[in-house]
């Protein structure tokens, strides 16, 4: 039996085992596009009730548990998005990146990364969040955004360039400051 029946019959085991495996990765992918830590773990908090729920949509023969709840996380981050105004959501959510007296040139970097990556329309940041920190294959981010194969390499293209350009940006004027 697998673990998703099982865990819709009330098996506390199987459900765990599914919660331990997918939590991780589905709450960095909302943590990413949303930017706020609340709205990631109740957006994966809700994946895995929808999972659970007697009319749930998965279907083991379509596609795997996986790619079934990455796309839960993705219309449910994208719903909280729409809901919210994103210059509420940049500002209340905007690392001010430490000072250099305070960090290191290392967190600086990784800051200016993440809000480059948080600059990025939604289409792109979604496709460039899923195939680089999350690792999946293309045909999988597909099929995760309901998009053919080719709509996304284009757009993972124009993410990695609007992501070179502005993080060029950002070397320049680390530049003219030194």
């Amino acid at each position: 039996m697998d673990l998703v029946r099982a865990a819709r019959r009330g098996r506390e085991a199987a459900f765990l085992q599914l919660f331990d495996e997918h939590h991780p990765a589905l709450f960095r992918f909302a943590y990413r596009l949303t930017g706020s830590v609340a709205d990631a773990e109740d957006i994966a908090q809700e994946c895995f009730l929808q999972l659970l729920r007697p009319g749930c949509a998965y279907d083991p023969k379509r596609t795997s548990v996986r790619t079934y709840l990455f796309g839960v996380v993705r219309n449910q981050s994208l719903k909280r998005l729409r809901r919210t105004d994103l210059t509420d959501a940049a500002s209340r959510n905007a690392n001010p990146g430490p000072s250099p007296e305070d960090a290191a040139a290392g967190a600086e970097l990784e800051a200016a990364v993440a809000h480059a990556v948080m600059q990025l329309p939604d289409t792109q940041r979604e496709v460039l969040i899923l195939a680089h920190y999350e690792h999946l294959p293309l045909a999988e981010i597909a099929r995760v955004t309901a998009l053919d194969l080719g709509a996304v390499k284009s757009r993972l293209q124009r993410a990695r360039a609007s992501l070179r350009e502005t993080l060029d940006a950002y070397a320049s004027s680390l530049e003219r400051k030194r």
